[in-house]
């Protein structure tokens, strides 16, 4: 629902929308201009620590290591929320055609279309899966293992579309349509029914009917 009205809104222009992201994206940017230390810790947070091909690195690494164990069901719904997050994320960009802010002293560059953010649209996706994982795999995880694997994840995925704001690259508006679209796929890929069935001869065997004379 919020995303639907959101990609209305921003298709539709809608003043007040696009008056709050200029607002925030122009404080922001101006903050980013006058303090270029904290600028370039921000840079490498979006562009290394925070980057969709790094967030999509550790879901690979996650179902390497499920499909290894023989867990193949996990590593399909990890990967198809990877997946359809940068396929419909490159496909709403590309109906969308929205522009980037633009400044007369950028202090970062992107390409493409804004709405909506990939960064944030891949990091919710991610770190969802690997904590609906975390919990999967781990019968009982201690209280604070996930306390605090649940903070990283906050962190990353509130973190990266602030840097996106901040760094002048999106309006925030195409941050929370990113984090509403990496959530819905996640929660998509969580609970649509999936089973990768296995046969062996021994399975083969068991369900072999019994002639009667």
């Amino acid at each position: 629902m919020l995303w639907t009205v959101l990609t209305v809104l921003v298709g539709a222009g809608w003043r007040p929308l696009l008056s709050g992201d200029g607002a925030v994206a122009v404080r922001l940017h101006g903050y980013a201009v006058r303090n270029p230390d904290a600028t370039a810790v921000v840079r490498v947070l979006s562009d290394v620590v925070w980057d969709p091909w790094m967030m999509r690195a550790l879901a690979v690494a996650a179902c390497v290591w499920l499909w290894r164990r023989g867990r193949g069901e996990l590593a399909l719904r990890v990967a198809a929320a990877t997946v359809a997050a940068a396929l419909v994320n490159q496909g709403m960009k590309s109906l969308m055609g929205r522009e980037r802010p633009e400044w007369p002293d950028p202090v970062d560059s992107a390409s493409y279309a804004a709405y909506p953010s990939g960064h944030a649209a891949t990091a919710a996706a991610v770190c969802l899966m690997l904590l609906w994982l975390l919990r999967r795999r781990v019968p009982r995880p201690p209280a604070w293992g996930m306390a605090a694997a649940a903070v990283l994840a906050a962190v990353s995925v509130l973190g990266v579309g602030f840097t996106r704001v901040f760094l002048g690259v999106h309006w925030t508006s195409d941050v929370l349509a990113g984090w509403v679209l990496g959530a819905g796929l996640a929660a998509l890929a969580i609970t649509v029914p999936l089973r990768v069935r296995r046969t062996g001869p021994a399975e083969a065997g068991r369900r072999e009917p019994s002639g009667r004379a």
